[in-house]
């Protein structure tokens, strides 16, 4: 057992409440690409204890779900979905990115578990889901195809018999601007719209999005919208909007 392994034993054996390694120092237990491990250590103890310790990071959370601890070399720590999300409050987007991509690819996490803890840790405000989703997507770019909540949503398609709809379609025009939809039921005047990631927008994306929805209005077609909440825990209600929207379209 390594000298700073034993050292950081020790200094999770010396805090008299629970607590777990995190940050850098859970990155490098789960070992991830870039991280090893030396201090100063990163811990996290539930918010309310007083804890310090010279020449260390102790951090605090209002709560930690069990599915966001886990062991590794025989230290408490952050699940690697949760040090991922953690990282990437203060990381480099450069660090964070390769971290991020070594966790997939040895196993530790994948898209469809880190996405569904994104959208459940998103209602509580948690710093970091930002910056991860942003290198999320970039992982998405550059595996090509669709993003995984355009692949999410086909497959909610697919297990529910309907049929499948042609994804980035051009359908319309705004101004001097093409109108391209995320989804398109052939055959049927519905459009699907998947809100994705970002959800706040600007004002210029407020009217961009406005008029996008006119246009596709006036010409006819009916427009249905998921967030992306919707598509990763609202799964019945998402496929009753669609039986619906598809027997109106046929209608």
């Amino acid at each position: 057992m390594s000298r700073h392994l034993n050292q950081l034993i020790e200094l999770t054996r010396s805090i008299p409440v629970p607590c777990w390694a995190s940050g850098g120092t859970a990155a490098a237990l789960h070992g991830f690409d870039g991280y090893t491990l030396k201090p100063p250590f990163h811990v996290t103890v539930q918010r309310g204890h007083n804890v310090h310790r010279a020449g260390h990071h102790v951090h605090t959370t209002d709560h930690l779900d069990r599915i966001d601890r886990a062991w590794a070399q025989g230290v408490p720590t952050l699940s690697p979905t949760r040090t991922l999300l953690h990282l990437a409050a203060d990381e480099r987007p450069d660090r964070l990115t390769a971290a991020l991509d070594g966790a997939l690819r040895d196993g530790l996490t994948s898209e469809d578990f880190l996405h569904r803890r994104i959208a459940e840790l998103r209602r509580r405000g948690r710093s970091g889901i930002r910056p991860l989703i942003r290198a999320l997507e970039g992982h998405e770019v550059t595996r090509g195809g669709h993003s995984w909540l355009e692949r999410e949503f086909l497959r909610l398609v697919s297990e529910a018999g309907l049929p499948r709809p042609m994804m980035q379609q051009v359908l319309s025009k705004r101004r001097d601007a093409l109108v391209r939809v995320d989804c398109h039921f052939p055959g049927t005047r519905l459009v699907v719209e998947l809100l994705g990631y970002r959800w706040h927008r600007s004002n210029l994306d407020l009217q961009r999005d406005t008029e996008r929805m006119n246009a596709l209005m006036l010409d006819g077609y009916s427009v249905l919208q998921f967030t992306y909440r919707h598509i990763t825990t609202d799964h019945a209600w998402v496929i009753g909007q669609l039986l619906l929207g598809l027997g109106r379209a046929a209608a």
